[in-house]
């Protein structure tokens, strides 16, 4: 669903670390970038259909229940002109703890306990060369260290990437709908006010998930299945 726009924070200090040349390994997600905008949550894409349970099932190769557990800058990149010096990359170490799904209609690794998420990470102010501020896209919340998602992903390119910007639920306490989105932390109702949940023509797995859990998921996910063999 189309995100509405909030304030930018301020990252916290960073975590150093190096990818190596030549792209990420097996296990690592990348968060598809949206249009950022100067106060926060940018403009939503989609890179594969990922609003409804249909979506999910037709699209992903797993969906899994997972805590976002450490962050580190993973590379950056210089930037010519503008407030900002740098962009830097910033991947997440994630631990799975459930997988919801799983398609047999393409090949792709087994998902083990642990995965990396190389999403939106920040950009470095010019005017003293240390303040991080956290790029925020439309995509999917964020993904920060002490929260947990819902996310439906595919193998793509030697990559777990997510479906598009309905393919991440945040999912706290085992509840569709609080937790972080889009930099913020939301309870349900305001989740659900954010990404305008309300209309009866809205089928969304953000929308299915609101206020419930595991169960709920799976029964969604399971009919979808059913409709598609």
């Amino acid at each position: 669903m189309r995100r509405n726009l909030l304030a930018v924070r301020e990252a916290g200090r960073p975590v150093v670390a190096v990818l190596a040349a030549g792209g990420v390994v097996a296990g690592v997600l990348v968060g598809w970038p949206g249009l950022d905008t100067v106060n926060g949550c940018g403009l939503s894409s989609e890179k594969y259909p990922s609003q409804t349970a249909q979506d999910w099932v037709r699209n992903a190769d797993v969906v899994v229940v997972a805590r976002a557990d450490e962050e580190r800058e993973s590379g950056r990149e210089e930037l010519g002109a503008g407030a900002y010096s740098y962009r830097l990359e910033r991947t997440v170490d994630m631990s799975v703890e459930d997988k919801a799904f799983e398609s047999s209609e393409r090949s792709h690794p087994t998902v083990g306990g642990e995965l990396g998420y190389v999403g939106a990470g920040w950009k470095v102010r010019r005017s003293d060369g240390k303040t991080r501020v956290d790029d925020l896209t439309g995509d999917a919340p964020r993904v920060v260290p002490g929260h947990t998602y819902v996310l439906a992903l595919r193998w793509e390119e030697e990559k777990w990437v997510p479906l598009g910007e309905g393919s991440v639920v945040p999912f706290d306490g085992q509840e569709g709908g609080r937790g972080e989105w889009c930099g913020q932390v939301l309870e349900p109702d305001d989740y659900a006010h954010g990404e305008r949940l309300g209309r009866s023509s809205d089928h969304s797995m953000e929308k299915a998930l609101l206020g419930k859990g595991r169960p709920a998921l799976k029964q969604a996910l399971d009919r979808a299945a059913r409709k598609e063999s």
